[in-house]
């Protein structure tokens, strides 16, 4: 019969020694200390307890670059009448709309770019389009989010905004927490 020394063989490797383990390598004819048979196996349960623990707080961390194991989905459906809160959009400081990318926007373009920002954030599935337009014919802008992760106990999502005006495109790229409240904090 094999067992795991963590002390002597180190982690992962197999002895066949049992004494460490309660049971006394003693010479014939000598009988065990009945006192000490039990130290060696509540040794060996702190061990098993500190590994258990280590290998669960280990499950926060990603071990490799490809993204979540279990991926976030959306929450609800997107409101019947179109628009999002005030104090939702307002969380958002101004999302990515409100930097270069929306220079030369009306306020009213801008909050329409920051309602498509929440709804791709909060509603849709990874790479599906949110659309906008804006008083101008000439202003509209498309939203994308990627896949949701988690960092801590938040869910995030990095996204795109492309905004038009005149048929020329500009982009920037963020990246948005979830607050408790179903609010979106960007990043960037």
């Amino acid at each position: 019969m094999f067992f795991i020394d963590l002390r002597a063989a180190g982690c992962g490797q197999i002895s066949d020694k049992y004494q460490h383990y309660g049971h006394e390598n003693l010479p014939d004819g000598v009988a065990p200390n009945p006192s000490r048979s039990r130290e060696p196996v509540a040794g060996m349960k702190i061990r098993v307890a500190l590994v258990s623990a280590l290998m669960a707080v280990s499950g926060c961390t990603a071990l490799s670059r490809g993204g979540p194991t279990s991926p976030v989905t959306p929450v609800a459906t997107p409101p019947a009448a179109g628009k999002v809160g005030t104090s939702i959009v307002a969380a958002m400081n101004g999302g990515l709309i409100g930097g270069s990318i929306g220079s030369g926007l009306s306020d009213a373009e801008k909050r329409k770019g920051l309602e498509a920002e929440y709804k791709a954030l909060e509603y849709n599935a990874s790479g599906q389009k949110v659309t906008w337009k804006g008083d101008s014919s000439t202003h509209y802008g498309e939203v994308v989010a990627a896949q949701p992760y988690r960092v801590g106990s938040q869910d995030c999502r990095q996204y795109t905004h492309t905004v038009y005006t005149s048929g020329a495109g500009v982009t920037a790229r963020g990246t948005a927490c979830r607050n408790a409240d179903g609010s979106w904090t960007p990043l960037t």
